[in-house]
């Protein structure tokens, strides 16, 4: 059976067995409030009463049934509000867009477009040295070795690569 503290309304469930027939002293778990309980007292109450509590229930559950409706209809405008004002967004940054030119050029593109150039360059100066080696060796007597080095130097990085792959 259920049984109410009558000071907190604080609801036990208790064996029917522990409650003899002429009632007893019971203490509530929360808040230590001692009363006597007499289950010929709880059955006459809750029969006078039912009807009553049956009505106020129906009652009860019909004004939070249509609470409930109006802040779902409440809710559902202002979602609706909220849709058509990210529709009027989007197309507003769409006619945006298309009003602008794109740039439709990565980062990456640019980098490898600059590497290759770096690389081009590079390679035309080796040939250029290399071409040009007699006459810039009379001009710079020094510039002899370090010719051949960077050309050694140049051998091996080929041979590297070439392992690799």
């Amino acid at each position: 059976m259920i049984i109410t503290c009558p000071n907190c309304n604080k609801q036990f469930k208790i064996d029917n067995s522990l409650i003899p027939d002429e009632g007893r002293d019971l203490q509530c778990g929360s808040c230590n409030h001692i009363w006597f309980y007499n289950i010929q007292e709880k059955k006459n109450e809750a029969l006078e009463l039912k009807q009553e509590i049956i009505s106020e229930d129906i009652e009860r559950k019909a004004e939070n049934i249509n609470y409930k409706l109006e802040e779902r209809q409440h809710s559902e405008e202002i979602i609706k509000t909220e849709i058509n004002n990210k529709k009027k967004e989007k197309n507003f940054e769409k006619q945006k867009n298309t009003s602008t030119p794109k740039k439709t050029e990565n980062k990456g593109s640019k980098f490898f477009s600059y590497l290759i150039v770096f690389i081009i360059s590079f390679v035309a100066l080796i040939l250029l040295l290399d071409t040009l080696k007699t006459p810039l060796n009379n001009v710079f007597p020094g510039l002899e070795i370090i010719l051949f080095n960077l050309f050694e130097t140049l051998q091996d990085i080929k041979l590297f690569i070439i392992d690799l792959i």
